[in-house]
């Protein structure tokens, strides 16, 4: 339990991660040492491209993609805007389909095209819990010639796993290219691209314990698209500007440990949600959670999204968590356009009343943390009646 003396419990990892101390071992040279430019010809700079590539192969390798299928971004953003940009203007593509769940990297990216009048935007219907309507889809890209498709794997905020390989062979049935953002499953989950359907997938690194700033796009090698950023030939042409280096250097590293243990971390995880879900139905009535993050087979088994009965205190929740050292997120639902809140709560129709808190779960945390996060929610909500 914190004190004064240790640390506070951090349950936010679905909007960053400790840098795993592995990971800071392989940046460390590339730092200090290894500092030529990987544009450059000479010995620092081949030096330095070898890493890079290195970097690249071992990304490929562990998603069953070839090399040149890998671009480095700046993170999950960029690589979203990259191929969605990308996509719809070098292929001239007319119509798009996305949620309303989507991440904002999606969803404004889309919006802004629309507004722009280079697309008409479709959206995907869904149940009150989250669940996309795919016979929905089905009718969406049957009633256009060609479209491109954005739905994420692994919902950021409500934790819903979208079954990204019945929508992959959908958008091939009708011709679609399918981008699916993976940035909160990416090395919680294994991909390979060989057996999914998609024509992009993305990942950024400290979601899974590397550094900030730095991210990855696979694009299938049957989709040529334009760069967003214009410059030098780095990344074969598709993104200008000098590599960040020790950052991709982290980045692979993160990856290889995460595919390395995940089975184990997962394990380790999915436990403590379970003991959330247990010790938040003990100590507080009318707990409820959003979306299908209870379900153990429908959702990521690093976020747990909690529904807490209507309180005066909710104005106050992260305020009272983080001055009890619970580092964790929130965003109830709207109650009007102008207030700001959570827009996947909102477009689920969820109660404005009910405070809404995410946990969000790494390998680092331990039952006892569990345990004290629920205990300080229990002494603001136990009293409240069901």
């Amino acid at each position: 339990m914190p004190n004064s003396t240790t640390p506070s419990v951090y349950f936010d990892n679905a909007a960053t991660t400790p840098l795993d101390p592995e990971v800071l071992d392989a940046m460390l040279p590339f730092m200090r040492e290894f500092f030529g430019n990987p544009s450059s010809i000479h010995g620092h700079g081949r030096k330095v491209r070898a890493a890079i590539e290195n970097a690249r192969k071992t990304i490929a390798h562990l998603i069953g993609a070839a090399p040149a299928e890998i671009s480095f971004t700046s993170g999950g953003t960029e690589a979203d805007n990259y191929a969605a940009f990308g996509s719809i203007r070098t292929l001239g593509l007319k119509h798009a389909v996305t949620s309303k769940l989507e991440h904002h990297a999606v969803l404004h990216t889309l919006e802004a095209l629309e507004k722009s009048g280079e697309i008409e935007l479709s959206y995907v219907r869904f149940d009150e819990q989250g669940k996309l309507d795919l016979e929905h889809l089905d009718e969406l890209l049957g009633s256009h010639t060609r479209s491109f498709v954005s739905l994420m794997h692994g919902n950021n905020e409500i934790g819903n796993l979208n079954d990204i390989e019945a929508i992959g062979q959908l958008c091939r049935t009708h011709g679609a290219i399918f981008h699916t953002d993976t940035v909160q499953t990416m090395g919680h989950y294994r991909h390979n691209v060989q057996q999914l359907q998609n024509h992009f997938l993305v990942g950024s690194a400290h979601k899974f314990h590397g550094p900030k700033g730095v991210g990855f796009l696979y694009t299938n090698s049957a989709v040529q698209v334009q760069p967003l950023i214009y410059g030098g030939s780095q990344e074969r042409n598709v993104r200008a500007g000098t590599e960040n280096v020790y950052g991709i250097i982290g980045l692979a590293k993160a990856l290889e440990i995460a595919y390395r243990d995940m089975d184990a971390h997962r394990q380790h995880i999915q436990g403590l949600k379970d003991r959330f879900i247990e010790r938040l139905r003990t100590e507080i009535e009318d707990v409820q959670f959003n979306g299908l993050s209870a379900e153990a087979d429908q959702s990521l088994y690093t976020v747990l999204n909690v529904s807490l009965p209507p309180s005066d205190m909710n104005e106050m929740l992260l305020f009272n968590l983080d001055i009890n050292h619970v580092s964790a997120s929130g965003g109830s639902a709207c109650t009007s356009g102008s207030n700001i809140g959570s827009h996947v709560l909102t477009a689920l129709g969820c109660d404005p009343a009910r405070g809404a808190i995410r946990f969000s779960m790494s390998k680092y945390n331990t039952a006892e943390e569990v345990d004290y996060a629920v205990a300080q929610l229990a002494k603001m909500y136990r009293k409240v009646p069901a």
